[in-house]
């Protein structure tokens, strides 16, 4: 049985985030009492995948840091309270401007990832009298059993530096005046759901870090692991929070961390994920010659996973009025072939004004939102305010 509010829905105008609010500190909480089980693990949020100033209070409000790769997500961490010692700066293409914003803050790390960003903040850093925390971004070379488009670990991916080139990049920096080397920091990908690959990751790190030690006598402080882990598209009633304990039991187990090292994860979908849902209505079913379309009035531009990675998100009609099952496609409103929510997808016998609930969509629905054919962007509700 459905645990959204159907009698307040009715009132307000679809398309429409909706966000469980004590899904979300449940989880939040899980997340924190499993980190805690292990000395010196430190959680950030990674804020690419939902950076709605009320999800990002209560984020804040739980204690955890912020993972950012754009000035503005750095801004929005500050905004909503999440102290700077607690904010990493990660992203290919930093510009001078965000590098001077997060340099002004004194951010705990910039995640750094070529030669010529370490130059750059070097070069700010010193303007503004500091010395620069950075780590490097090390690309791994492991392969994650995900989507290729977030996939991030391989050697043909633009993150990182290569760690094959890390002792090289090491030795430049130890010529800049303004940064200090505090960490390496790792990414491999996300919705990952086999622990196996972060093992992998930590045979990779662990292998690094010997490597370090025995050729450079160097032990750093900091290792960021990333973030990655995936959750339950399939059944999200079921699973609604994710299995942190073999998460963090995972690295507790394979990665070789040296004395006092603190080791920092960049969890993002694992924690918002499942608390948001994009709340559409049926526009109309249109019936072809071989199959029937449920055409919504949410589009891809609300959420454009299904579009973009072609992935699967978990449909139920709230306001179905009996059992029996048809088969539809459930298609947008947006001028493209590819504003498709699911194909041949079985469920209850919808017709117009039907409410439907796309679950799972609490990361990259809201934050990757845009205005595609002039479409206005859905507002958000929480259920602590319905």
């Amino acid at each position: 049985m459905s645990t959204f509010p159907i009698n307040k829905f009715a009132n307000i105008e679809t398309p429409f985030y909706y966000y469980n609010v004590e899904l979300l500190k449940e989880t939040l909480e899980c997340a924190n009492k499993e980190a805690a089980k292990h000395d010196d693990y430190h959680i950030h949020y990674a804020i690419k995948a939902n950076f709605n100033p009320k999800v990002l209070q209560i984020i804040s409000a739980a204690g955890l840091g912020a993972d950012c790769v754009s000035g503005g997500e750095v801004k929005a961490a500050l905004d909503a309270g999440i102290a700077p010692e607690k904010i990493v700066f990660a992203g290919v293409g930093k510009t001078e401007k965000e590098l001077r914003l997060a340099l002004a803050a004194d951010i705990f790390c910039f995640n750094v990832e070529s030669l010529p960003e370490v130059e750059l903040i070097n070069e700010l850093a010193a303007e503004y009298s500091r010395i620069a925390r950075i780590a490097i971004r090390v690309n791994p070379g492991v392969a994650a059993h995900t989507h290729a488009n977030i996939t991030t670990g391989l050697a043909e991916n633009k993150f990182g530096i290569n760690y094959e080139l890390l002792e090289e990049t090491i030795g430049s920096i130890k010529n800049l005046k303004n940064v200090e080397l505090i960490g390496l920091h790792f990414h491999i990908g996300s919705q990952i759901l086999e622990m196996n690959d972060f093992a992998a990751l930590c045979d990779r790190i662990n292998e690094i870090q010997d490597t370090l030690e025995s050729n450079l006598n160097l032990v750093l402080p900091n290792i960021n692991v990333g973030g990655g882990l995936g959750i339950d598209y399939h059944q999200p009633a079921k699973n609604p929070i994710p299995d942190f304990s073999a998460y963090f039991d995972a690295y507790a187990t394979n990665l070789k961390r040296r004395s006092g090292q603190q080791v920092h994860f960049e969890l993002g979908r694992s924690l918002v994920g499942q608390c948001g849902s994009l709340i559409s209505r049926v526009t109309y079913i249109k019936r072809g010659t071989c199959k029937q379309f449920a055409i919504i009035d949410a589009g891809m531009n609300d959420l454009v996973r299904p579009a973009l990675y072609q992935a699967y998100h978990e449909i139920e009609n709230l306001t179905a009025d009996g059992t029996e099952q048809d088969v539809y496609d459930i298609v947008g409103p947006i001028c493209e072939s590819s504003d498709v929510f699911a194909k041949e997808r079985s469920l209850p016998v919808m017709k117009r004004g039907d409410i439907l609930a796309i679950h799972s969509a609490g990361a990259y629905g809201e934050a990757m939102a845009f205005g595609y054919n002039c479409r206005e962007l859905p507002k958000a509700y929480f259920s602590t305010e319905l």
